[in-house]
């Protein structure tokens, strides 16, 4: 005899997901991070546009992304947690970190893919994603101060497609929470193409090799425990493009501009915050 109960759907396929209930829970955790191991200074939250948008950011140190974490808490923090923001995550963080997946989907992770992040907007919420993926989360310290999005532009089809704003987030200070050396992956890629299989069942995009917590000297996109170092993160002034619709989002050349325009508007920026961190 089948049973009558439904299964429950695998993690990151629903909105349901979401729990604000454990968003608040955890809400006094992050904020000793946020005061007193982060120290974050953050600015422009006045940028958040009161209707739904798509948060375009770059995040750094791993994937404890601390960056995005505190991101996160000054979201929860400004407008509490029952208004929803649902963040894109790859479907590897599953496989890679089932624990911290399982948190992050509670707190508004879904799969990286069109039809979640759609979803989300018919719903009226707004959507974060951060294009550069592991490769910019685990870009080479030498690295840090760039708008590394890898050339994808699916955030922008995105966008045009559901019409709506693109609100940049720039950070500054999280790369100095996991020292990333260099990436090793065109060599482990050349150990694969021998017939050696992969080292760790990831992705296989990024092989960073780097100094942190807790491992010491170590590679491999591997769960790691941030160092302390000052975050600074900024919410940037919403970027609005001349035309929306699916024809728009078809549209190559188009398409490259708006990337183009998004990722001139954050590296300037980034270099603003650089010099104000720096105090210059």
């Amino acid at each position: 005899m089948k049973s009558s109960v439904a299964p429950k759907p695998r993690q990151g396929w629903s909105l349901e997901d979401r729990d604000p209930a454990v968003i608040a829970a955890v809400m006094p955790r992050w904020q000793w991070f946020y005061d007193y191991y982060f120290r974050v200074q953050t600015s422009g939250w006045h940028h958040v546009p009161s209707e739904k948008a798509l948060f375009v950011g770059t995040h750094n140190g791993g994937l404890a992304a601390p960056d995005l974490h505190m991101l996160m808490y000054d979201w929860f923090y400004r407008f509490g947690a029952e208004r929803p923001i649902y963040g894109l995550m790859h479907k590897s963080m599953w496989r890679v970190s089932p624990r911290v997946a399982e948190f992050a989907t509670l707190a508004g992770a879904i799969r990286a893919y069109p039809t979640m992040a759609k979803a989300a907007f018919q719903r009226g919420a707004s959507v974060a994603v951060f294009p550069g993926g592991a490769q910019d989360v685990f870009r080479p310290h030498r690295l840090r101060d760039r708008i590394y999005f890898c050339d994808r532009k699916g955030f922008i089809k995105l966008a045009l497609q559901e019409a709506v704003p693109i609100v940049p987030f720039i950070s500054w200070g999280a790369h100095d929470t996991l020292l990333v050396l260099a990436d090793g992956y065109e060599f482990i890629k050349q150990l694969h193409d021998l017939g050696l299989p992969w080292l760790f069942d990831t992705d296989p995009t990024v092989f960073p090799i780097y100094l942190g917590l807790p491992w010491g000297l170590s590679l491999g996109p591997l769960p790691n425990l941030p160092l302390p170092s000052q975050i600074h993160t900024q919410i940037c002034p919403p970027i609005h493009f001349e035309h929306y619709g699916r024809q728009a989002a078809k549209d190559r050349t188009y398409v490259q501009d708006c990337y183009d325009q998004v990722v001139s508007k954050m590296q300037f920026a980034l270099d603003q915050l650089i010099l104000e961190a720096n105090g210059t």
